[in-house]
């Protein structure tokens, strides 16, 4: 079994950007040309069934976005869970955004929720919450390690909030880099031949500085890296964290969603054509630039 460490360095290698396309269905930003997402989940599938094969041109992965379909209900839960499983059938890595974080047998249900084959996600990564403790974590990573699978745990997220509890200080260091030396001994857990490992940490790209003492407290973990685009952090800032590999700097993804979705001229096309021409333009400029960061 290659492990997810592996399965994602060959495709992120390969593909020579790190791009991720978060699959945030926004009821209000989807446009009238689908129908009206507000209620009819039938317009947001037919959204994202025009998003993923673009998705599969430019990057290397999407990120669905659980917050956002979980409002339609056992209906959104499917389509989720269906979108997941076409990506990964046009070769893209699936990273379930969930955040999900809890204890003992509920973790453990969580964790066969977003690994397990139909009716769970079987996706190839999710995102966990670890400031429950350490032990709010161990059921998520023995069921990675078992099958192959990869955890992004919030490290430090991009939201300007995150200061209010990640930065208090512990005992001389911020909290965030409490946690990072928390998860730490647990990458060689899923590690693999690559030297890079499953246990990723989530670091805002709004926080380059940041993201690169986060590199040296985790220098096998692969980044997942969000706020890239619409939440106003350039290329350069997203791949702060990144090192310098076999064909320029990498250790990670760097998630796009409203600027890749919901692009300005994307929002103002008349017709399915000029819809698509935009979308894959906004998705081509977002690949471009941070090709063009990682091979600076």
């Amino acid at each position: 079994m290659i492990g997810f460490a592996d399965r994602a360095i060959d495709k992120l290698r390969a593909r020579g950007n790190p791009l991720c396309i978060g699959l945030d269905p926004n009821p209000e930003l989807i446009p009238p040309l689908f129908g009206d997402a507000r209620g009819d989940v039938d317009a947001v599938e037919k959204f994202f069934r025009e998003i993923l094969p673009l998705a599969a041109r430019h990057a290397v992965a999407v990120k669905p976005q659980m917050g956002f379909f979980e409002p339609y209900g056992e209906q959104g839960y499917g389509l989720a869970r269906a979108l997941s499983a076409e990506a990964q059938s046009l070769g893209l890595i699936c990273i379930l955004d969930a955040k999900r974080g809890d204890i003992g047998s509920t973790a453990e249900g969580y964790a066969r929720a977003a690994f397990g084959a139909a009716p769970g996600f079987d996706a190839d990564a999710l995102t966990v919450n670890p400031y429950l403790g350490r032990d709010s974590l161990e059921p998520f990573l023995s069921t990675a390690e078992k099958r192959g699978r990869g955890l992004a745990v919030l490290v430090r997220t991009s939201n300007p909030g995150a200061r209010d509890l990640q930065d208090l200080p512990v005992n001389g260091a911020p909290l965030w880099q409490r946690v990072a030396e928390m998860i730490a001994p647990e990458t060689v857990r899923l590690k693999g031949e690559t030297g890079w490992s499953g246990v990723m940490a989530v670091c805002g790209a709004t926080y380059p500085d940041e993201a690169r003492r986060l590199r040296a407290l985790l220098p096998d973990a692969l980044f997942l890296v969000p706020g890239f685009g619409a939440q106003g952090a350039g290329a350069r800032d997203a791949v702060a964290g990144f090192v310098r590999g076999p064909n320029g700097l990498e250790g990670g993804f760097v998630s796009s969603s409203r600027a890749a979705l919901y692009p300005q001229p994307a929002a103002d096309a008349k017709t399915l054509a000029a819809w698509r021409e935009a979308i894959d333009n906004a998705m081509d400029e977002a690949a471009r630039a941070l090709r063009a960061a990682v091979k600076a």
